[in-house]
């Protein structure tokens, strides 16, 4: 039998014929992109090191084999159509009157210091600070009566499209239902087995990026930001040596047949699996390098870090990420006043709106010109509204009654504002859109059946769609 100690022996001596221990690691450990509104920074871990295999865990895999992994081509994923979804995450909660719902004719403390603009679609007003959006109103739809009242200050309720999945305790642990992006992954997997089927773009990952739940941590998204960097090889691996597959298989099917007689190959080692597998394709490398990008495309998006995370979100679908969530800062949205971190309304939003405005169409633009609009469905939105009145700091509070969002692409019908609130902006008038309607339209756009079902860690099947969810007919 082999023991503990020799297998980490053998295993790290398998590691150590692709990969060099990076022992700056450490020093690396935030995202190269630092705050909402700087530019992206330089790389951190480099791909290929310890501890990128093992800070990324390459979860969202969908529970692939080694066989799998190692073949040069998946039938079914070559011949399905390549859908995927870009959840752009304003974490905070984004006003809705001071956005997409101006409310000019509401009394003084509940209007928005902002004037209000036209859009391409007549009769439809923006705030004046979302110019690019406007412009582009006739491709996008925005809905105006999104029911947020199971919706916490955390990403678990809206992320997971489901008013069951709620903060629980500390944990924040939404009672054990997935999110969105980890059904996609368990049930549709990646468009290209090369590369994850879900990743984050976030800076602070627990407060704004929720996983699998009781799923289980195979569907938990990838840190997105930690596979940034140079991308170079390690010292001493060519090319040639890596995209040699048959040598790769040797050296696992070796690992395997010492570690599985003995039954002690965990998931540790199909992440390493995955993860060679990642480097060898080089596909995440070219995912990742924006460096390629012309100027042009860049100053599309914008320069500030979230308008690069959005080019790195379509660079991922692109390239066969089915799943991307993009956030700029842990509630960067949450306006409560001048006296809190984020400002009030005109100090705090008043300077943020233009930068996510541009990084929107950018992506939406982009997109478009590339021909995966139609594929990629791209919805912005955070876990609530905010109050109608402007409190005495020139804020506004949290607000679960209603929010908006905005919906672009996905082969849906657009040019529209779904919903309506009442005179004051505070509250649902018509056709209400509700958590579990967003995950059924998202799951139908990605060819989901909605009438499937995962298993809890009692053995219990779970519907990935809750409480009645069906898609929103408006947009299909």
């Amino acid at each position: 039998m082999i023991s503990s100690q020799g297998f980490r022996s053998f295993k790290d001596s398998v590691m150590n014929n692709f990969i060099e221990s990076d022992i700056h690691a450490s020093q690396h450990s935030t995202s190269s992109i630092k705050n909402t509104f700087a530019p992206a920074g330089h790389g951190l871990i480099r791909v290929g090191s310890r501890r990128w295999f093992l800070q990324t865990g390459l979860a969202g895999m969908g529970g692939l084999s080694l066989p799998g992994l190692l073949n040069a081509a998946d039938a079914d994923i070559a011949e399905r159509p390549k859908k995927s979804v870009i959840l752009f995450w304003l974490s905070g909660g984004p006003s809705q009157i001071d956005m997409w719902d101006p409310k000019p004719d509401a009394p003084q403390e509940i209007r928005s210091p902002f004037s209000p603009i036209s859009t391409a679609v007549p009769g439809v007003q923006f705030t004046e600070h979302l110019p690019l959006q406007a412009s582009i109103a006739d491709r996008i739809s925005v809905i105006r009566a999104v029911d947020c009242k199971a919706s916490n200050h955390t990403p678990i309720t809206m992320q997971a499209g489901n008013p069951l999945a709620r903060r629980t305790n500390d944990g924040k642990d939404g009672a054990g239902y997935p999110s969105m992006g980890s059904i996609a992954a368990k049930f549709r997997g990646a468009n290209d087995p090369d590369l994850p089927a879900f990743v984050g773009l976030a800076n602070s990952w627990t407060s704004d990026v929720y996983g699998a739940g009781h799923m289980g941590a195979d569907f938990n998204p990838v840190k997105g930001l930690e596979l940034t960097g140079r991308f170079n090889l390690p010292k001493g691996i060519s090319a040639p040596r890596l995209q040699d597959r048959d040598t790769l298989r040797a050296q696992f099917d070796a690992l395997r047949k010492n570690v599985d007689q003995h039954g002690t190959l965990g998931a540790f080692d199909r992440s390493t699996q995955k993860a060679y597998e990642m480097v060898v394709s080089g596909k995440v490398q070219k995912a990742f390098d924006l460096k390629s990008e012309p100027d042009a495309t860049r100053d599309l998006y914008g320069r500030e870090s979230i308008g690069e995370k959005a080019l790195l979100a379509r660079r991922l679908v692109e390239s066969g990420v089915t799943f991307v969530l993009v956030s700029g800062a842990w509630g960067y949205f949450d306006h409560h006043g001048d006296s809190v971190r984020w400002g009030g309304i005109e100090k705090g939003l008043k300077p943020l709106i233009p930068r996510v405005d541009r990084a929107f169409y950018g992506l939406v633009t982009d997109l478009e010109r590339r021909g995966l609009l139609d594929e990629t469905l791209v919805l912005m939105m955070g876990e609530f509204g905010r109050s109608p009145v402007i409190n005495k700091d020139a804020g506004r509070d949290h607000w679960t009654n209603v929010m908006s969002m905005v919906v672009a692409g996905g082969g849906l019908r657009h040019g529209q504002a779904i919903g309506s609130t009442d005179r004051r902006g505070g509250a649902v008038a018509s056709s209400v859109v509700r958590p579990q309607d967003l995950a059924a339209t998202t799951f139908q756009h990605l060819g989901i059946d909605l009438n499937s079902h995962w298993v809890n860690h009692q053995g219990r099947p779970m519907p990935i769609v809750q409480e009645g969810g069906r898609p929103i007919p408006e947009l299909t």
